[in-house]
């Protein structure tokens, strides 16, 4: 039986939609703001496909997601076809000049970490995905702004 845990978090960017819905549509910029994405690679022959690295210290993962819903401004789910298992989806909500960012993640354990507490891995991956949205918001806020400084990794 699969041992899935199950994240949500989300944060106010005072950023228009448009800005916040182009950044986290373009995939390959996510690293730039999670800690734990080394690297996202879209695939140029379907572009609902994309290769995926976690990397964390010693662990490294590798996986392949596929977007299966997208509804422009509202939605980008999605769910992994092979190597580490997850699925989630972030949602956007346009608050008129400033937007609503959620993130839900949802992964299988993978035997390696099957020995920790899932009360502890949840609440350092709850820990790390609050942060990440952290610096998405300095990002975003940064790039509809130059005047303000963005956050490093």
């Amino acid at each position: 039986m699969a041992n899935w845990l199950e994240h949500s978090v989300q944060v106010e960017v005072d950023v228009p939609i448009e800005t916040v819905w182009n950044l986290w549509a373009d995939l390959e910029q996510m690293p730039k703001w999670m800690k734990w994405i080394d690297s996202v690679t879209v695939m140029k022959d379907d572009p609902s496909l994309s290769k995926w690295r976690f990397a964390s210290g010693s662990f490294r993962f590798n996986w392949r997601s596929r977007i299966t819903e997208l509804i422009h401004h509202q939605i980008i789910r999605w769910e992994s076809v092979d190597g580490l298992p997850n699925r989630g989806a972030i949602r956007f909500y346009d608050r008129g000049g400033s937007s609503i960012v959620r993130l839900s993640v949802a992964y299988d354990v993978p035997l390696v970490l099957a020995f920790m507490d899932d009360l502890f891995l949840g609440r350092v991956v709850e820990s790390t995905i609050e942060k990440d949205l952290e610096r998405f918001r300095s990002y975003a806020t940064a790039i509809a702004d130059p005047a303000v400084p963005e956050v490093s990794r």
